[in-house]
């Protein structure tokens, strides 16, 4: 389904973020890792985090830095490297993109600002 979907370009960022989800399927396990969003875009994410466990198929994307909770997400690829590509169950924003892009550390988005009156 999600390879037959548009998929919008990625855009260089650095945003922290954290993942959590439930382990060993229970629901009173919830568990949480941070790492770092390295690449996005409206529909889906690349990030960077230490992959020593068992990442789930399913689990929620908080981006820390720009104060955006809980967008539901899907594994896509958990490469060699630390690198966790993900697809995003809804697709983001223009607001909460340029959101993000506003609170990242990348030199790409050094100059943005947020507006707050819209």
């Amino acid at each position: 389904m999600y390879d037959r979907e548009k998929s919008f370009p990625m855009e260089d960022t650095c945003n922290e973020a954290r993942i959590e989800f439930t382990e060993s399927g229970g629901l009173v396990n919830l568990v949480s890792r941070r790492g770092i969003i390295t690449k996005l875009s409206r529909s889906g994410a690349v990030i960077t985090m230490t992959t020593k466990f068992q990442l789930p198929r399913n689990f929620y994307l908080d981006i820390v830095s720009a104060r955006i909770p809980m967008i539901g997400c899907l594994t896509q690829r958990v490469y060699p490297n630390d690198v966790v590509e993900a697809r995003f169950l809804r697709l983001l924003s223009d607001k909460d993109l340029q959101r993000i892009f506003v609170y990242s550390t990348h030199r790409n988005h050094q100059g943005r600002t947020l507006d707050i009156y819209s």
